[in-house]
């Protein structure tokens, strides 16, 4: 392999996190390895050590970016939707309809990688929160503006969680078939009280 260019040291440490990020998304969070980025970034496995030197940290980094990037696009979503029964029609409707499995591969590694990289480890726990905050956030205001029935908001988001976590993993080796999304939608609308259909 030739040399690769000189770059700042800033520049060339972005460069290889963008690697292992583009790396996490196209082939799963278990290919962000040396080698692996050295030849996404075209460079020597050396140059990334340089640069990187704590491989869980920069597994880490990858793994928050590709969710973090997620989770900015969906917030942007549903940002355009009006009041909280229509917000979380649009969640339901973006995070089931299949499109979104890479990062559904790069949040089921992390899980079983972040077992031994707490580093990892740590960035799934703020990552989940994050996203448990952004569902309790809808669940609050409709409980607030009348439309959802919930004695506890908090655990009604964290119950919505796993089961779109649990429902988009099954997908990722095909079991269960069908539209996903219409069948959340029924156990949430009777889970918060929702007429039938209200989350079509």
């Amino acid at each position: 392999m030739s040399r690769a260019p000189r770059r700042p040291p800033a520049e060339r440490r972005t460069e290889l996190a963008t690697a292992a990020r583009d790396l996490a998304l196209s082939d799963g969070l278990a290919a962000v390895t040396l080698r692996g980025v050295a030849g996404r970034a075209g460079v020597t496995p050396a140059l990334v050590a340089h640069y990187h030197p704590a491989m869980d940290a920069l597994v880490a980094s990858a793994f928050a970016a590709v969710v973090g990037a997620e989770l900015a696009e969906v917030r942007t979503l549903l940002a355009g939707a009006d009041g909280p029964t229509q917000r979380l029609a649009v969640l339901l409707r973006t995070l089931l309809d299949g499109t979104r499995d890479d990062v559904t591969l790069v949040w089921v590694e992390a899980w079983a990688l972040g077992r031994r990289n707490e580093a990892l480890a740590e960035a799934v726990r703020e990552q989940m929160d994050a996203w448990q905050e952004l569902i309790l956030g809808i669940m609050q205001e409709g409980v607030e503006a009348g439309e959802f029935h919930a004695d506890d908001p908090a655990q009604a988001a964290w119950q919505l969680l796993g089961m779109i976590d649990g429902l988009n993993a099954q997908a990722l080796v095909r079991w269960g078939g069908g539209d996903r999304g219409p069948v959340l939608a029924r156990a949430v609308e009777g889970m918060l009280g929702l007429r039938r259909g209200a989350l079509d």
